[in-house]
């Protein structure tokens, strides 16, 4: 499929929007008028861009979703399984809205945790970082949720502010053919701690619908982020997300993702050291089955020196279903000192079931350290034996082998409550193979 923005699929998307840019616009409404042109002069993604191969989102032309309007029918008690005990500070979207009445902010947050519209009195800092950090250039999906830009995640952790408790945003899907825009910002000031999740969630789950997410993420010097990213939405869904982060001087980013729902999901997250002694370590977990296609592709740029960056994907891909990994390290020409190392580990539960995985290395620099490695495969048969020989059978050596090796990225997770729940989940779906 090679259509252009003009067909009905995308004409339909953006035909409510007529925004022009003029003088008298805020700067927002700039940014979604630049964001609509950018769009009309782009194309969907088709099979035959060297990026999207692998990945068909061609059904996505036969769902014209319209945007989702706002429908606050939920109530708190509908939503407490979703809720985590660690997290003092809950920001819940509903089909991509803000819901205030379902949301939490502690009193020490309150001047610092918000939804955009209500955060007019922080515009500078807004417009420096909001749509500055994920580009809209040659990325259709991302245009599209800048163009769609209403209600957003905003949080600024302040100079030197250490929070011991997690934030939560919760992106919940209620809504059959729809599209929501889920939009974030987190930035760290200078020698903030924090920890973030970014939790997509359905209430329905096997409904049809179509979740395009950007999430941007700033970190000063000497800022530490962690940053956890959850997708585990309805089996029928789509599921398309942008993130990038910058790390300023001697900054850490953490970031964990796990992937076990959507019936199509791509993932693309680039990180930047855009300046020196800047750290990352990423890690990253896809489990799927039946027919589910899971998409990851990330970047991370090494543009300064004595930069360090650790990758770790794992995925676990059973029946018909496929998973794409795309790991891209760049070490820029003055990005001396660099030691950057990238890991791919794919699990094959099923001889229709297909990985991937395609690790690159492109380094400018001669004074650096750099290696990556990527391996496909089944369950060892000799592990398998020796859990026999202590009693278990097989199919329980099976599950257990693979439930050891999905709990090594979950572990990472510095949440109790949401490591239970994703250790419970991925356990159920070990058990039902």
């Amino acid at each position: 499929m090679t259509t252009s923005l003009q067909s009905d699929y995308l004409q339909y998307l953006l035909s409510s929007w007529d925004i022009k840019p003029t003088e008298s616009l805020s700067w927002l409404d700039r940014l979604r008028a630049e964001a609509i042109d950018q769009a009309g002069t782009q194309q969907l993604p088709t099979k035959k861009d060297e990026e999207w191969r692998f990945t068909d989102i061609s059904p996505l032309a036969r769902l014209p979703f319209q945007a989702a309007t706002p429908k606050f029918d939920l109530q708190a008690k509908d939503i407490e399984h979703l809720k985590l005990k660690e997290a003092d500070n809950r920001l819940v979207f509903v089909d991509g809205h803000f819901a205030p009445h379902l949301s939490i902010i502690s009193g020490s947050l309150s001047h610092i945790v918000g939804n955009l519209p209500a955060l007019t009195s922080r515009d500078t800092l807004l417009q420096s970082h909001l749509g500055k950090h994920v580009s809209i250039d040659h990325n259709v999906f991302a245009a599209l949720n800048t163009a769609f830009l209403r209600d957003a995640a905003v949080i600024v952790f302040p100079k030197e502010f250490v929070l011991e408790q997690p934030v939560h945003l919760l992106f919940i899907a209620t809504q059959s053919e729809v599209t929501s825009y889920p939009r974030s910002l987190i930035i760290g000031e200078p020698g903030s701690q924090a920890t973030v999740i970014e939790d997509y969630v359905s209430l329905q789950p096997s409904a049809a619908y179509i979740t395009n997410s950007v999430t941007e993420i700033s970190l000063a010097e000497h800022a530490r982020i962690q940053h956890v990213r959850v997708q585990r939405e309805s089996n029928q869904a789509f599921h398309l997300a942008n993130c990038a982060a910058s790390l300023g001087h001697a900054s850490h980013f953490q970031s964990t993702t796990v992937t076990l729902g959507a019936q199509i999901s791509r993932y693309n997250m680039h990180i930047r050291i855009a300046n020196e002694a800047a750290e990352c370590d990423i890690s990253g977990l896809s489990m799927i089955s039946g027919r589910q296609l899971a998409d990851t592709h990330t970047c991370i740029d090494h543009a300064k020196p004595h930069g360090i960056s650790q990758q770790q994907h794992k995925c676990i891909v059973d029946d018909a279903a496929h998973a794409v990994f795309n790991g891209k390290i760049i070490v820029r020409p003055h990005a001396q000192r660099t030691n950057s190392s990238q890991s791919s580990r794919n699990l094959l539960l099923s001889k229709s079931a297909q990985v991937d995985t395609k690790p690159q290395l492109e380094i400018f620099a001669d004074d650096v350290k750099c290696a990556h490695g990527a391996t496909v495969g089944q369950l060892d048969a000799e592990e398998i034996f020796y859990l026999q020989s202590r009693g278990l059978s097989e199919t329980e050596a099976r599950n257990l082998l693979t439930f050891a090796f999905g709990a090594e990225i979950i572990n990472r997770i510095p949440v109790p409550s949401l490591k239970q729940q994703l250790e419970q989940a991925v356990l159920k779906q070990t058990q039902s193979h």
